[in-house]
Protein backbone atom coordinates (compact mmCIF):
# COMPACT_ATOMS: atom_id res chain seq x y z
CA UNK A 1 0.00 0.00 0.00
CA UNK A 2 2.80 2.13 0.95
CA UNK A 3 4.00 1.94 -2.73
CA UNK A 4 1.32 2.62 -4.13
CA UNK A 5 0.62 5.85 -2.24
CA UNK A 6 4.19 6.65 -3.15
CA UNK A 7 3.74 6.08 -7.15
CA UNK A 8 0.41 8.16 -6.88
CA UNK A 9 2.53 11.20 -4.66
CA UNK A 10 4.98 11.08 -8.12
CA UNK A 11 2.34 11.13 -10.41
CA UNK A 12 0.46 13.81 -8.63
CA UNK A 13 3.50 16.29 -8.61
CA UNK A 14 4.35 15.09 -11.84
CA UNK A 15 0.91 16.32 -13.34
CA UNK A 16 1.15 19.60 -10.83
CA UNK A 17 4.45 20.57 -12.71
CA UNK A 18 3.49 19.54 -16.21
CA UNK A 19 6.98 17.66 -16.57
CA UNK A 20 7.64 15.40 -19.61
CA UNK A 21 11.49 15.92 -18.72
CA UNK A 22 12.56 18.21 -15.27
CA UNK A 23 13.67 21.01 -17.25
CA UNK A 24 10.16 21.36 -18.96
CA UNK A 25 9.29 22.57 -15.45
CA UNK A 26 10.69 26.04 -15.45
CA UNK A 27 7.85 28.56 -16.35
CA UNK A 28 8.21 28.87 -20.18
CA UNK A 29 9.68 32.44 -21.84
CA UNK A 30 12.18 34.98 -20.55
CA UNK A 31 11.28 34.66 -16.38
CA UNK A 32 13.76 36.28 -13.35
CA UNK A 33 14.65 33.34 -10.68
CA UNK A 34 12.30 35.41 -8.41
CA UNK A 35 9.25 34.88 -10.72
CA UNK A 36 9.75 31.11 -11.07
CA UNK A 37 10.51 30.83 -7.15
CA UNK A 38 7.23 32.72 -6.49
CA UNK A 39 5.09 31.21 -9.02
CA UNK A 40 6.03 27.74 -7.23
CA UNK A 41 5.35 29.07 -3.75
CA UNK A 42 1.85 30.10 -5.35
CA UNK A 43 1.22 26.72 -6.29
CA UNK A 44 2.03 25.29 -2.81
CA UNK A 45 5.45 24.37 -3.03
CA UNK A 46 7.97 24.21 -0.40
CA UNK A 47 11.33 25.84 -2.64
CA UNK A 48 14.44 24.73 -2.45
CA UNK A 49 17.35 26.58 -4.41
CA UNK A 50 20.84 24.76 -5.43
CA UNK A 51 22.46 28.06 -6.91
CA UNK A 52 25.97 27.68 -8.58
CA UNK A 53 28.07 30.75 -8.75
CA UNK A 54 28.05 34.05 -6.84
CA UNK A 55 26.57 36.72 -9.32
CA UNK A 56 23.72 38.93 -8.10
CA UNK A 57 20.53 37.17 -8.67
CA UNK A 58 19.55 39.16 -11.62
CA UNK A 59 22.09 38.10 -13.55
CA UNK A 60 21.43 34.48 -12.65
CA UNK A 61 19.01 31.49 -14.61
CA UNK A 62 17.10 28.40 -14.13
CA UNK A 63 19.07 25.69 -15.27
CA UNK A 64 16.33 22.88 -13.78
CA UNK A 65 13.23 22.65 -11.76
CA UNK A 66 12.88 19.31 -9.96
CA UNK A 67 10.47 17.38 -8.10
CA UNK A 68 11.75 16.49 -4.74
CA UNK A 69 9.58 15.19 -1.52
CA UNK A 70 5.90 14.68 -1.09
CA UNK A 71 4.07 14.16 2.13
CA UNK A 72 0.99 13.04 3.18
CA UNK A 73 -0.66 11.23 5.71
CA UNK A 74 -3.25 8.68 5.06
CA UNK A 75 -6.40 8.31 7.41
CA UNK A 76 -9.09 5.86 7.73
CA UNK A 77 -12.52 6.91 6.88
CA UNK A 78 -13.77 10.03 6.54
CA UNK A 79 -16.03 10.71 9.42
CA UNK A 80 -19.37 9.59 7.60
CA UNK A 81 -21.63 6.81 8.37
CA UNK A 82 -20.02 3.69 6.44
CA UNK A 83 -16.93 5.27 5.33
CA UNK A 84 -14.58 3.30 7.91
CA UNK A 85 -13.12 1.58 5.23
CA UNK A 86 -12.29 4.23 3.07
CA UNK A 87 -8.68 5.52 3.27
CA UNK A 88 -8.50 8.84 2.77
CA UNK A 89 -4.84 11.02 1.65
CA UNK A 90 -4.09 14.36 2.18
CA UNK A 91 -1.05 16.23 0.83
CA UNK A 92 0.79 17.70 3.90
CA UNK A 93 3.80 19.28 2.37
CA UNK A 94 5.58 18.96 -1.14
CA UNK A 95 9.05 19.94 -2.00
CA UNK A 96 10.67 20.96 -5.66
CA UNK A 97 14.14 21.83 -6.19
CA UNK A 98 15.09 24.83 -8.32
CA UNK A 99 18.13 24.85 -9.94
CA UNK A 100 20.24 28.46 -10.75
CA UNK A 101 23.27 29.39 -12.10
CA UNK A 102 24.89 32.48 -12.11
Amino acid sequence: MKSFVTSLAVVTLTAALGLTAPANAAPAGPSSVDTTINQLREQGFEVIVNRTGTAALEHCTVSAVRPGQTFSRSDTGSGLPGSAFDIVTTVTGKTVYVDIVC
